[in-house]
């Protein structure tokens, strides 16, 4: 038996739910592949591994494959965004010389922040972290990934909701990170003019955020801190 949805058919329930398909835009029907246990159970093992996902400073120099790196900004890739414009561009950067420079000039921008930028409670926030301007991590690691945010696209186009999109873009990004069995680290030097420059990068990109990516050395430690609770983190009506 054809369990299918004929075209006509899609199109009047689609109707039916106040969605008219546009004339002239070509639609096509939704390929979604079912769990393999409930929902409930899979939305749980999503969690339970999402939750052993911690911010690493230590990262071994073992090489990471650049398929590894490329898989994972293609599930970036697949995010939303506003008008499907896809305003992001991933540079995957393994070149110890630029990594180098990366790192020069993110502990450039960080001296200042710790010495005059930051606020004392800002500081003061941070001391459980154990963080400093000291950024080697951004050469030890086998890879920096650094994201960047467009203005507009390369043929002048416009974007929209550039910064939320390339905000979810980002975290599916860290979750296949994670998922491959890698660490990452989000850091955000500021101001991140220099990462252009480093990176000769187009007048219609802005730096949004660089990660180092790896592993974990054998040793790591992060800090004990906890998340909170989801009775803190949400509202049901």
């Amino acid at each position: 038996m054809n369990t299918e949805a004929s075209p006509q058919e899609t199109m009047r329930s689609n109707t039916e739910l106040g969605y008219v398909v546009p004339p002239g835009a070509p639609h096509v029907p939704l390929k979604q592949e079912p769990p393999k246990g409930s929902a409930e159970d899979e939305a749980r093992l999503f969690y339970e591994r999402m939750n052993l996902r911690r911010t690493v400073r230590t990262f071994s120099n073992e090489p990471v494959d650049r398929e590894v790196i490329e898989w994972c900004i293609r599930a970036a890739g697949t995010a939303p965004s506003g008008a499907n414009k896809q305003p992001w561009q991933f540079v995957a950067v393994s070149d110890p010389a630029i990594k180098r420079r990366i790192r020069l000039g993110a502990e450039e921008e960080e001296r200042k922040f710790y010495e005059s930028r930051a606020s004392e409670r800002w500081l003061e926030d941070l001391k459980q972290l154990g963080t400093d301007a000291d950024k080697r991590f951004l050469e030890i690691a086998p890879w920096v990934v650094v994201i960047f945010a467009l203005k507009h696209s390369s043929d002048g186009g416009q974007v929209y909701y550039a910064h939320e999109s390339v905000g979810v873009a980002t975290g599916l990004f860290i979750a296949a990170c994670h998922h491959a069995g890698l660490a990452t680290l989000t850091h955000t030097p500021s101001p991140m003019g220099f990462l252009k420059e480093i990176l000769d990068r187009p007048s219609n990109e802005k730096p949004y955020l660089l990660m180092p990516v790896g592993y974990p050395t054998t040793d790591c430690v992060v800090p004990a801190i906890s998340r909170k609770p989801l009775e803190e983190i949400s509202t049901f009506m």
